[in-house]
C-alpha cells in the first residue's frame, strides 16, 4: 500500500496546500568489513593504529557491513567496543555465521540461531541494522527447507532475545542476553544459485518481510531486482570480475539511479525480476555495501555512490575524528 498523503496547513489566506510526499526512505553506502592491509597508506593514513581503523572508516561512511561474524562467533566486548567506536546514527549490518548456511544448510539450525544471538550483537543497541544471510553457491532453492528457515528468524530484537535465551552450554560465560529496548529487526538473504529465479522464492521472501539481496557479481551469479521487504539491501561485488573490477563513474551513476529510484519507493527500470508481480509503492530504506577489486577501491566507490545519491554524512565530532590521535602519535 502506498504511503498516506497528510495534507498540511497553508499558511497563506484562502490557500489550501499540497498534499505532503512520501518522506523517502534513508540511503546507506558503506563497506564490507574494515581491516585491510591495502587500504593503509591509502584509505587509512600511514601512522593510523589498527584500533582506531573503525573510528576513521565510520566518520567518513555511514554503515560497514560486520563480516567477521561470518567465519566465527564473535564476543560481546567486541561488539561492545565496535558500538563505542562509532558516531551516533552510525549502523552495522551483521553478517551471520557461515555454520548456519554453509555447514548446516539452514537444516537444525535451533540452537546455532541461539548462539549466535546470545554472542553479544545486542551490544549494537540502536546501530544493530540488517542481519546478512549468505547462501553458498551449491545451495539450490528449497522451498519447504527456505520457508522453515524465514519462518525461524526473529523479527525484533525481543523474539531474538527469547531465542537467544536457548543458546547452548559452550556459551556459558560468554553469553549477552541483555537488550536495552524492543527493537525491529531486519534480515536479507543472498542467493547464488540460479534456482532461486523463481517467483515462489519472492512470495516467500515477501511472505516474511527477509530482503532479496541484490548482487552484482560481474555476471557470475544471479542479479535479481526483485523489492521482497521494506528496505532493500545490495553487494557489490565487482562490475566485471568478482571481487576484483573497480566501478566506474557511468557504473556508479546507474547504481545511483537504482538506488534513488528505490529510496522514493519507485522501481527502478530494467534488470531481471523472477516475480511478475509488483511490490507495494512505498519509500524503502536502502543498504548498500561495496566488496570489490580486493577491497582497495571499496571505500573510494562507496563515497562517491554517497555523494551521487546526495548523502552528506557529517557526524558529530567531524572529520578529524581517528586523526587527533594519529598526529600526536606521530608527533611523539
Amino acid at each position: 500500500m502506498a504511503a498516506r498523503k497528510v495534507p498540511h496547513p497553508d499558511p497563506r489566506p484562502g490557500r489550501t496546500a499540497a498534499p505532503d510526499l512520501p518522506r523517502p526512505g534513508r540511503i546507506h553506502v558503506g563497506v564490507s568489513g574494515w581491516r585491510y592491509a591495502p587500504w593503509r597508506g591509502a584509505f587509512y593514513p600511514d601512522g593510523l593504529r589498527q584500533d582506531d581503523e573503525l573510528a576513521y572508516a565510520a566518520h567518513r561512511l555511514p554503515t560497514i557491513e560486520l563480516n567477521g561474524s561470518f567465519y566465527s562467533l564473535q564476543r560481546p566486548t567486541s561488539y561492545a567496543a565496535w558500538y563505542a567506536a562509532t558516531p551516533p546514527g552510525f549502523v552495522f549490518s551483521v553478517k551471520a555465521p557461515r555454520y548456519l548456511t554453509h555447514i548446516l544448510r539452514l537444516r537444525d539450525v535451533g540452537s546455532a540461531l541461539a548462539n549466535f544471538f546470545a554472542s553479544g550483537v545486542f551490544e549494537l543497541r540502536e546501530k544493530f541494522g540488517p542481519v546478512l544471510w549468505q547462501l553458498p553457491p551449491f545451495f539450490r532453492f528449497d522451498a519447504a527447507l527456505i520457508e522453515d528457515f524465514l519462518a525461524a528468524l526473529p523479527q525484533d530484537t525481543g523474539a531474538a532475545q527469547t531465542i537467544a535465551r536457548t543458546h547452548d552450554a559452550r556459551m556459558t560465560g560468554r553469553a549477552m542476553l541483555t537488550i536495552d529496548t524492543v527493537r525491529p529487526l531486519r534480515h536479507a538473504l543472498e542467493v547464488r544459485h540460479a534456482s532461486f529465479i523463481d517467483a515462489h522464492f519472492i512470495e516467500l521472501l515477501r511472505r516474511y518481510r527477509v530482503a532479496l539481496v541484490v548482487a552484482d557479481t560481474g555476471g557470475r551469479w544471479p542479479e535479481l531486482l526483485d523489492v521482497t521487504a521494506d528496505f532493500v539491501y545490495l553487494r557489490l561485488h565487482g562490475a566485471t570480475e568478482l571481487y576484483q573490477s573497480r566501478y566506474t563513474e557511468a557504473e556508479l551513476a546507474r547504481w545511483a539511479s537504482r538506488l534513488r529510484a528505490w529510496s522514493a519507493g519507485e522501481e527502478p527500470a530494467g534488470g531481471q525480476r523472477a516475480s511478475e508481480v509488483a511490490p507495494p509503492a512505498a519509500p524503502r530504506d536502502v543498504f548498500c555495501y561495496f566488496d570489490n577489486t580486493d577491497k582497495l577501491h571499496a571505500p573510494d566507490n562507496a563515497r562517491a555512490l554517497l555523494q551521487l545519491v546526495g548523502v552528506d554524512w557529517a557526524p558529530p565530532g567531524g572529520p578529524q575524528i581517528g586523526v587527533g590521535r594519529l598526529r600526536a602519535r606521530v608527533a611523539g
